[in-house]
């Protein structure tokens, strides 16, 4: 695609990346095919080639609208495009940029603006978040309908993590919302773990730093990459083999902390390190002899990839292997390469599309008649949760519970 950057875009941060990446496109629209928003909409600005094309405007002079924001703000980010694109396009590199250019030049509503802060800070402080949860759910009748229905009834408990310490180590991503909304699952996998003779490091990472980076604070976002990278470390320096993620979510951002700070002369080799040792749960477990792991049960399950599973870290289809491998019998799901509609803080910034992608998803997923889901992100298993339908669990809680009988 023929691009001309404006004077003011040519001085931005990332202006090279921009331009290499508009160049890439060839404008096919093949993306629009496996484009969620563009399959509920039918607009051809609520889909990639279109979003690019907005992106290009603004980038080449053009003044950017609360409409054109509004058309960004409707992406959630899921990087089907990506996986569809025959050229290769980052999308989400653009869509990035793009967006940290819109917002600078269209000033938010204020409601748009607390609600986006609120989310950036509660669901960035775990302690904040579990405080916030539990006053939501003793004052739950009070809750409006949209935020009740985020509220989880039966979390499982976190078990007690195992104390044995083996020769092989491994550091692990707490999260910011997971430890709240399902406390049970790093536990959890911190136990699967200790069966296949690997032990779980403590470090005091953070939010890895995506709901900031993607809610109009950027610099933010990197500051907690940067802290991560710190924390991680000297643990990583002194033998731990991998940082792994329970949720496909923050491993996605993990993984782009080598791209995202490349031009920074103090962290770019280590941050380098980290990406290439972030490691969803699935890929350690899939390496491993599993003779350790030994079914009591094995309920009939559907499992819901998560986008940033499939295409962000490019697992699609490892973790259900890994299920089968365990002897677990998975139902078919249609379109299993759609978006549920959770996409990090997607489902409250643009509920309603949200729900229309939810059921979508329900629907193909309860179709086999499981007696659960099972999915590998939080986001996806508290938006789907909110149905009130087949209950949905992380898929090592599941794996747990069948070794337990």
């Amino acid at each position: 695609m023929q691009t001309h950057l404006s004077e003011h875009a040519r001085g931005l941060p990332r202006a090279e990346e921009a331009e290499r990446i508009l160049r890439s496109c060839v404008h096919c629209g093949f993306c629009n095919a496996t484009c969620p928003t563009y399959q509920l909409l039918g607009d051809e600005l609520d889909g990639p080639r279109g979003r690019i094309y907005q992106i290009k405007q603004v980038l080449e002079g053009e003044p950017a609208t609360a409409q054109v924001q509004q058309h960004l703000d409707r992406c959630l980010s899921c990087r089907n495009c990506e996986t569809t694109c025959p050229s290769g396009v980052q999308y989400h590199n653009l869509l990035d940029i793009g967006r940290a250019e819109v917002d600078r030049q269209v000033p938010r509503p204020a409601g748009q603006r607390w609600l986006r802060l609120g989310l950036r800070q509660l669901a960035a402080h775990p302690a904040a978040f579990r405080a916030a949860l539990a006053l939501g759910q003793t004052l739950r009748p009070l809750v409006p309908a949209a935020l009740q229905a985020k509220l989880p009834a039966n979390a499982l408990p976190a078990l007690a993590r195992p104390t044995r310490q083996h020769p092989r180590r491994v550091l692990m991503l707490e999260g910011c919302v997971q430890p709240g909304l399902a406390p049970g699952t790093n536990a959890a996998a911190a136990r699967v773990l200790d069966r296949l003779g690997i032990s779980v490091v403590a470090a005091s990472a953070g939010c890895c730093g995506a709901i900031d980076y993607h809610l109009d604070h950027q610099a933010q976002g990197l500051a907690r990459a940067r802290h991560n990278i710190d924390a991680w470390w000297p643990a990583l320096q002194a033998g731990a083999e991998a940082i792994v993620q329970t949720a496909s979510g923050c491993g996605a951002f993990i993984q782009d902390y080598a791209h995202l700070l490349r031009d920074d002369p103090a962290y770019a080799a280590k941050a380098q390190v980290v990406s290439e040792r972030a490691l969803d749960l699935a890929q350690v477990l899939a390496r491993e002899p599993l003779g350790a792991l030994t079914l009591s049960e094995a309920p009939r399950l559907a499992f819901h990839s998560p986008c940033t599973l499939q295409h962000a870290l490019r697992q699609g289809g490892q973790t259900e292997a890994l299920l089968r491998r365990l002897g677990f019998h998975l139902t078919g799901v249609a379109d299993a390469h759609l978006c549920c509609g959770s996409a990090g803080t997607y489902s409250l910034t643009q509920p309603a599309l949200a729900r229309q992608l939810r059921d979508q998803k329900l629907a193909a997923l309860e179709s086999g008649q499981p007696a659960l889901i099972a999915t590998a992100n939080i986001g996806c298993q508290s938006h789907l949760n909110s149905a009130g339908r087949t209950p949905v669990l992380h898929w090592v809680e599941v794996l747990e519970r069948a070794l337990m009988g």
